[in-house]
């Protein structure tokens, strides 16, 4: 049964409209984000979940598991709602050992998009992320040839709008030159916040920014003055951590990702808290 969404709606472009709640399909994946799922019935119940619950942007990536979770969300919801909305992202790989290598070759990367398009069941992909730095910062370097590709399958029909992952200002500006940016997904929380004049150039320009680890990801951060406002609003750190990134600015999407349908329920409503303006004040004074 859809429910009220926290957050309401975004529209990243004229045929392109997600509700701010959205869902990270990392988690599907097996431990470390490689191989197949413990419980995959579970896995396809959370997915079939986030549909009934009325979200319509799902975060993914061929190369969680590697192809695990394309393959999920395939099997789960294709073939998808009309309103349903996945956002992909291309740039690295998995080895054999579960690292992360990068994968920005031209012909890496039209095979990684063409994987994508196969294991989602696609004729075009709602919007293709290129990946530049690790997990937490920006690289520095040129992005042009890579995102130059991407934008070569955009007007081959294969990607409808594309998007940047752990990148700088500058770098955002220089795939600008090439080819329109919709969404900017960066690593960003409560705690972290070296974007912040990013996130209100990008609202001025109506280009969505999308936060990851909002808990810390890999490395969760450890906040006594978080933990202390959720202890007094009777809620968990991450509801608090969630409605805070709502708060923050109206062109922020949020993908908290989980593999438990009452996880996805819980923070949903959590993104729903409630925080006063003496709360919030509180809360702006987070930092490492």
């Amino acid at each position: 049964m859809q429910t009220t969404l926290p957050g309401g709606t975004y529209t990243l472009a004229d045929d392109l409209t997600v509700t701010r709640m959205g869902y990270g399909a990392m988690q599907l994946a097996g431990p470390g984000v490689f191989g197949p799922p413990k419980d995959r019935d579970g896995a396809i119940a959370v997915l079939r979940e986030v549909v009934a619950m009325g979200i319509t942007h799902i975060d993914t990536s061929d190369f969680y598991g590697p192809h695990v979770t394309n393959q999920i969300i395939r099997e789960a919801l294709h073939p998808y709602p009309s309103d349903l909305r996945i956002v992909t992202k291309v740039g690295a790989t998995r080895d054999a050992q579960g690292a992360w290598p990068h994968a920005r070759s031209p012909e890496e990367l039209r095979q990684a998009v063409d994987e994508n398009l196969t294991n989602l069941g696609l004729d075009a992909i709602d919007v293709v992320n290129l990946r530049w730095g690790g997990f937490d910062r920006p690289e520095p370097g040129s992005i042009a040839e890579p995102f130059g590709v991407l934008a070569d399958l955009q007007r081959a029909g294969k990607i409808r709008h594309l998007g940047l992952s752990t990148v700088s200002a500058e770098q955002i500006a220089e795939a600008q030159e090439i080819a329109p940016v919709v969404c900017v997904q960066n690593f960003y929380n409560i705690a972290n916040r070296e974007d912040d004049a990013l996130i209100d150039s990008l609202a001025a320009q109506g280009i969505a920014y999308v936060p990851y680890f909002p808990l810390g990801g890999f490395n969760p951060l450890q906040s006594q003055t978080l933990g202390d406002v959720a202890a007094r609003l009777d809620a968990t750190p991450m509801a608090v951590a969630l409605a805070w990134l709502l708060h923050r600015s109206p062109n922020i999407l949020l993908i908290p990702g989980t593999s438990s349908v009452a996880h996805l329920r819980e923070n949903v409503a959590g993104a729903a808290l409630s925080l006063s303006p003496e709360v919030l004040k509180e809360l702006d004074e987070i930092s490492l």
